[in-house]
């Protein structure tokens, strides 16, 4: 098979421990050297916790894998120091077509509307996101373990022992706290007896990586019953480096190591490209849909998190996404937790928040499963109508569904955002992932989320900062010094000088996006959430919403 990617191997060091008699203790211990593991690393760094992450492996994932990376988990990225070169090596898309046998029946835009910083989706294949996430993380100062294998883990009320396994022999460790991102199979969860619950449904896809010069746009296309694959379903993405990634249905009654040979895939390739298109494959895979989710993601000092507490099925690009997502809301709790500024119970609010982050991608992906691969006679009769009539009737297309794509969950029912009091439109309720903007600042041109994220902060919004009240600039400098500090940012319609760091409203799509006036002012919590927001705030309201979104609920 060709190969447009070097894996290289990561250096494999004999601990320290090995030589010692004692187990080293550790702030913060994190398994599995994936994208949520490294996500998780490089925010806890950015947050100042020492990081040991551990992995079993020395190398980087191989395949495409989690190939499509949302808007949201870009501007994770973004603010990990690692979103640039994800963006500048991928292939960025925003429109999907889905045919029906020759037609196409329905299309939609991710970003239909101009003035985000990243577009809706970004395809890259696994391997490179890995690359950059582990020199990002390399520099950020996390200490990063290859061929190290946890083999065993022993709970206490405060820590967690692990026992690893190396190449020259086996040592002991323990953590004041736990994550762990060691996949869907996560050895972790089977060693505590931890049970996962769902539906794994009787399909089958296989995976196919296939080099090729081709014209495609940069666009997701799938099929139901092409004529190159009758009866069953068929999905297409652009990939860098000329690589196009192609899933085809099976079905369940296959053998996934006789599909896996190429004798068997490149016929499927050539029906469906022609024989005249030259092309080489780079990787080929089975898989099977899954959508389960654990109970609990928080289980004493031990933090599940990404396909250790979660799975679905591939289509809607939700594994990945919501698994970094889960890192960029649990970092910020544990910082709080560990530096002694919020209660233990603000852990809680991770399995509550995630959970039904979870919750809503396993229903969507359940759901886009049961239309892609109807079981029944009566279910594809259904499926198929819908398809037809989909050409004509715009109430059809609402319910074609070839896969609902990862969208970030709104956390309205969050027992930490504080409830309006006012009278607002638009999406930014509390609970909300805020939306992005074009903006200026010092003159030059800017985004309103990178002004934002890993930190409390209180976006106020007026027509010029210059007239701002010099009481309330003093209060909100004030708030910058608090014990959990809240950094004021002025949201301006014009420049204008002022003692709080200030950007420009530069074509008015911040004030719109957030149905604002002068005064507004939005409190946004670390990981980008609305936590509240007020027409006429007052320090102490913003003290007591910073308090109720950190679980701090005796000081509200």
């Amino acid at each position: 098979m060709h190969q447009t990617y070097t894996y290289r191997k990561f250096p494999y060091a004999p601990p320290p421990e090995l030589k010692e008699s004692g187990a080293r203790r550790h702030p913060l211990v994190i398994v599995g050297c994936g994208p949520v593991g490294l996500a998780a690393a490089i925010d806890a760094r950015q947050h100042g916790i020492p990081v040991l992450l551990l992995d079993d492996d020395d190398t980087v994932s191989v395949g495409s894998r989690g190939l499509c990376y949302a808007k949201r988990t870009l501007d994770v990225l973004d603010r990990l120091g690692c979103g640039d070169p994800v963006v500048a090596k991928g292939v960025g898309w925003d429109v999907g077509r889905t045919f029906f046998r020759n037609d196409e029946v329905f299309n939609f835009n991710l970003r239909p509307q101009p003035g985000f910083k990243r577009p809706g989706m970004v395809n890259l294949q696994q391997y490179y996101l890995e690359d950059y996430m582990v020199q990002r993380a390399l520099d950020a100062g996390v200490q990063i373990r290859w061929k190290h294998k946890v083999v065993a883990v022993q709970p206490h009320d405060d820590h967690a022992g692990l026992q690893v396994e190396t190449p020259d022999g086996s040592y002991a460790v323990e953590a004041d706290w736990l994550i762990v991102c060691d996949g869907a199979r996560s050895p972790i969860r089977t060693m505590l007896g931890l049970d996962i619950d769902g539906k794994i449904f009787q399909d089958r896809f296989l995976i196919a990586d296939v080099v090729m010069k081709a014209d495609f746009p940069a666009e997701r296309w799938f099929w139901f019953d092409p004529p190159f694959h009758p009866n069953q379903s068929v999905l297409l993405h652009r990939e860098a480096d000329d690589v196009y990634r192609i899933d085809f249905q099976l079905g369940w009654d296959v053998d996934p190591e006789e599909e896996k040979k190429p004798e068997k895939v490149i016929p499927r390739i050539k029906a469906m490209l022609g024989d005249d298109r030259e092309f080489t494959l780079e990787w080929v895979s089975v898989y099977t849909f899954q959508c389960r989710r654990m109970n609990d993601f928080r289980h004493g000092r031990c933090l599940f998190a990404g396909d250790a507490a979660h799975q679905v099925s591939p289509f809607g690009a939700r594994g990945a996404n919501s698994g970094v997502q889960d890192a960029d809301n649990l970092v910020w709790k544990l910082k709080l937790v560990m530096d002694g500024r919020a209660p233990l119970h603000l852990l809680d609010t991770y399995t509550a928040e995630r959970g039904f982050a979870a919750d809503e991608n396993i229903l969507n992906s359940t759901r886009s499963t049961d239309f892609i691969t109807p079981k029944g006679a009566v279910s594809k009769t259904f499926r198929n109508a819908v398809l037809e009539l989909s050409r004509e009737l715009p109430f059809a297309r609402k319910l074609v569904n070839s896969g609902r794509l990862s969208v970030p969950s709104f956390l309205t029912a969050s027992p930490l955002n504080t409830p309006d009091c006012e009278r607002f439109e638009g999406d930014m309720v509390p609970g909300a992932p805020m939306d992005d903007a074009p903006v200026e600042r010092d003159g030059a041109p800017a985004w309103l989320i990178d002004q934002t994220g890993g930190r409390f902060q209180a976006l106020l919004f007026c027509d010029d900062p210059s007239e701002l009240d010099d009481a309330m600039q003093w209060q909100l400098l004030g708030l910058a010094e608090a014990a959990i500090p809240v950094e004021p940012l002025v949201v301006a319609r014009r420049a204008g000088k002022c003692s709080l760091k200030c950007v420009v409203d530069s074509e008015g799509l911040a004030f719109k996006r957030y149905d604002a006036r002068p005064g507004t002012l939005y409190l946004l919590r670390p990981d980008q959430h609305v936590a509240a927001r007020w027409r006429e705030p007052e320090v102490s309201r913003i003290v007591a919403a910073v308090a109720r979104a950190t679980a701090n609920f005796d000081q509200e």
